[in-house]
């Protein structure tokens, strides 16, 4: 069982299992919501997360048409993503797991908006397509 939450400790959330659909997000929407070159996540069933504490603090961002975020609203720590295309899938921000997940990222995806400053070395497959 993997565990994590925000920075405030407001919400707490378990997963059942390692993750492994892991990647790099550099789309415009998530370099900015994490004020970072990109956003790393863990796709997985809903049905293996468990929101432990915290339902009362999570606050939805619809940040496009079929997207919507999910953050603690006393830090603003971003925790989830869910897509109206997989509404039996949850994304999960690598950055508020509280150990490894197991997994490692296996791809970079949509490197056709990936900040000019950040040049991606590592390797990983790289998927251009492009979100406004």
């Amino acid at each position: 069982m993997l565990s994590g939450g925000c920075l405030c400790g407001a919400v707490h959330y378990e997963v059942d299992g390692e993750l492994r659909h892991i990647t790099h997000c550099h789309c415009s929407m998530c370099r900015k919501v994490h004020g970072a070159a990109f956003a790393t996540y863990a796709s997985l069933a809903r049905r293996r997360l468990r929101l432990v504490q915290g339902e009362e603090a999570l606050r939805s961002y619809r940040s496009s048409e079929r997207v919507t975020r999910q953050f603690c609203g006393t830090c603003g720590s971003h925790l989830f993503f869910v897509s109206d295309e997989f509404p039996d899938a949850i994304a999960v921000t690598l950055g508020t797991l509280d150990s490894d997940p197991g997994g490692r990222p296996s791809a970079h995806i949509h490197t056709a908006n990936r900040a000019p400053w950040y040049e991606i070395a590592d390797g990983l497959p790289q998927h251009v397509d492009r979100l406004p």
